[in-house]
């Protein structure tokens, strides 16, 4: 009986919405115009309520409604931590890579904790409320009004056929059966406006509710902001507590890259007054390259001096290997000083320099060069000091290895000197000039060593190398003699190299020509022209006046 009366219900309701489709019944609209227009701002509340839950899950990184300790597991970051921390473990704490990797290990497992909070607070407040809205909330209201769209319906059918069954009546008031019926009708009509009157109100005051909480809703979103903001300063927070830690280690670290670096940052960080690429070199040539003919005129093996350069960087030397290729040494020596980012003589003392060498007379030009010298950096003095002393010791073999100190300021004036500014090739043709000049600068310096740098110096400072037997192994060299620039370094980019070191390459090749066998042999005739070695070496005697006080 039950399914017999809904079954008859439903067909006068889909009765009624035929004949109203068709303009045959009148439609009663229940609600409000502003509610019509609520229900419209359901559904693309809805919308785009879903579609942000669903963007906003697809962002976490844990498993969603997984607890905290089964989240971490499949977090990157956790997995990340685990392999840096293992990795640590294998590499040992007494390595730098160790400690790095320790320490950043631990800090991703840090970040990966806070991660894991900041998700699971996300997901409380404000992905579930999402869904609780785009799921529950709204779809009760559209189901509801879809409810009382059908109650609506029941009730015009029941008028309609209320109203029919009166115009009847009127038609046979005799008739009591007719009166009967529009009675039950009129009744059935009243419980049905009854039903439709109460759930609309229902439905009013949920929309009117839905209205008023925008604003919980919106808290939504200013939630995930605030949440978000919270996270990144926490996170912010640990990366600024380990850096420092890192830094220190890194700082602390004493076996770092010198090529290349400015000379004050290497002493520093390896706490040495003289560099340790110019003291391992040094100590080195005086074992074993004294007599060698052609010291840094000679271009290396460019493999030999690559590899020395890479142990040089490493602080690991051995010195029984490379005492056998002297030219090696010397060739790392020149490179260590060409690759500095500011010359040893300085940037700042430049001018003073050029201007020093240009001068005539030669105790006004000791003098000015003694000056140019007292103002150089504490560092750069230092270095200076050793390098020339160590030079002005090569000197006194210049019969047997034919480096004079002239020699031996051609081939190495360019790596201790030269100007700042890169111009275009005019500019640069007008330094050449001036760097010619300055090439021959450090000329006085070494003759007159003792006169601007008294006393005696030793150069094994930590006293790391031994003393391999000296043997000269120019017979059987047979690298090709070069100038400045070995061809391996002519290769190197553009900006690895120094101003005008093309310009010196091309000077150099003016006191160079082949012998008779197609080697070439740098040219010491121009030496002949300027004074036999014997004037030459009565030039050296000190200078009549004493260093300035």
């Amino acid at each position: 009986r039950g399914s017999g009366a809904t079954m008859k219900k439903q067909f006068n309701r889909m009765r009624q919405l035929a004949n109203q489709t068709v303009g045959r019944a009148e439609k009663t609209e229940v609600l409000s115009e502003d509610l019509l227009q609520v229900e419209k701002r359901l559904e693309l509340v809805k919308q785009v309520s879903h579609s942000t839950h669903k963007k906003l899950t697809a962002c976490l990184q844990g498993q969603q409604g997984a607890e905290a300790d089964k989240r971490s597991k499949k977090l990157p970051l956790t997995t990340l931590a685990q392999c840096l921390v293992e990795g640590s473990a294998i590499l040992g704490d007494d390595t730098l890579l160790g400690k790095m990797l320790k320490l950043c290990g631990e800090a991703e497992d840090k970040l990966a904790q806070e991660l894991i909070h900041f998700e699971l607070q996300v997901e409380r407040d404000v992905i579930e409320p999402l869904f609780l809205l785009a799921e529950v909330e709204i779809p009760n209201i559209q189901k509801q009004r879809k409810h009382l769209a059908k109650l609506v319906l029941d009730m015009d059918s029941s008028r309609t056929r209320w109203q029919q069954t009166s115009k009847s009546s009127g038609l046979s008031s005799g008739l009591q059966p007719a009166g009967a019926k529009a009675d039950a009708l009129r009744e059935e009509m009243e419980e049905a406006a009854n039903r439709v009157e109460i759930c609309r109100d229902q439905l009013s005051a949920d929309m009117y509710s839905f209205v008023a909480k925008e604003i919980d809703y919106a808290n939504y979103f200013q939630t995930l902001i605030e949440v978000q903001a919270e996270y990144h300063r926490k996170s912010l927070a640990l990366l600024q507590a380990v850096l420092p830690q890192i830094k220190a280690q890194q700082e602390a670290w004493v076996e770092k890259p010198s090529f290349g670096k400015p000379l004050e940052e290497h002493l520093t960080i390896s706490g040495r007054e003289i560099a340790f690429p110019i003291e391992a070199c040094v100590t080195m040539l005086l074992e074993c390259g004294m007599q060698e003919e052609g010291l840094f005129r000679v271009a290396p093996s460019a493999s030999k001096l690559k590899k020395l350069k890479a142990a040089l960087d490493c602080c690991v030397v051995d010195v029984q290997e490379y005492s056998a290729d002297p030219h090696a040494i010397a060739g790392a020596l020149k490179s260590y000083l060409r690759e500095l980012p500011e010359p040893l003589m300085t940037f700042e003392l430049y001018d003073e320099w050029i201007q020093a060498s240009n001068i005539q007379e030669q105790d006004k030009r000791l003098q000015a060069l003694w000056n140019a010298c007292e103002k150089l950096p504490k560092a750069n003095h230092n270095n200076i000091r050793y390098l020339i002393k160590f030079l002005s010791k090569l000197s006194e073999y210049q019969d047997v290895n034919k480096m004079t100190p002239s020699n031996m300021a051609i081939v190495l004036g360019p790596n201790l000197l030269w100007p700042q500014a890169e111009g275009n090739i005019t500019e640069m043709m007008t330094t050449v000039s001036l760097q010619i000049v300055g090439i021959i600068e450090p000329e006085p310096i070494i003759q007159h060593a003792d006169w601007f740098f008294p006393g005696e110096i030793e150069f094994n400072i930590t006293g790391n190398y031994g003393s391999p037997v000296h043997v000269n192994h120019n017979a059987n060299y047979s690298s090709m003699p070069s100038p400045d620039m070995d061809p391996a370094d002519r290769r190197q980019p553009e900006q690895a190299r120094r101003p005008l070191s093309v310009a010196t390459d091309n000077m150099m090749l003016e006191f160079y020509k082949k012998d008779g066998m197609g080697v070439r042999v740098m040219d010491t005739s121009w030496v002949a022209r300027r004074g036999s070695s014997a004037g030459r070496k009565a030039s050296c005697a000190p200078p009549t006046m004493q260093p300035p006080a």
